[in-house]
């Protein structure tokens, strides 16, 4: 939590002039960053955006042909995604598919809210 003051110097002393208002939280304000800044990339928020408008999860190979980047590209995307609490990942045999979490689903409600296109 951040508080403080700010002062003004003058010829009598110390005056204060303002206190800035409300308290912030130093570790939800990280947290959303961190949200906020995986989000923050055209490729990221593309996987993401199909990710969610998938039905049982997705495979990279699914996404690569989809976003037009390479496999690498879109497991480092994921990756990112996935330590941001995203999406999650589960595999199978050899393959690894990625869900929305419900933070994703939220965020991107509020989204579409604030775009007015929420149906």
């Amino acid at each position: 939590m951040v508080e403080s003051t700010i002062t003004d110097e003058t010829a009598e002393g110390t005056d204060t002039c303002c206190t800035p208002p409300g308290d912030i939280d130093s570790d939800a304000m990280a947290t959303d960053l961190q949200l906020l800044t995986a989000m923050g990339n055209d490729t990221r928020y593309e996987l993401l955006r199909r990710t969610a408008n998938a039905d049982d999860g997705v495979c990279v190979c699914d996404l690569e042909a989809a976003v037009g980047v390479s496999q690498s590209a879109v497991s480092q995307a994921l990756s990112r995604l996935y330590t941001a609490g995203l999406v999650t990942r589960r595999k199978e045999g050899s393959w690894r598919y990625y869900e929305p979490t419900e933070t994703t689903a939220a965020l991107l409600e509020t989204l579409d809210d604030l775009r007015g296109t929420h149906e």
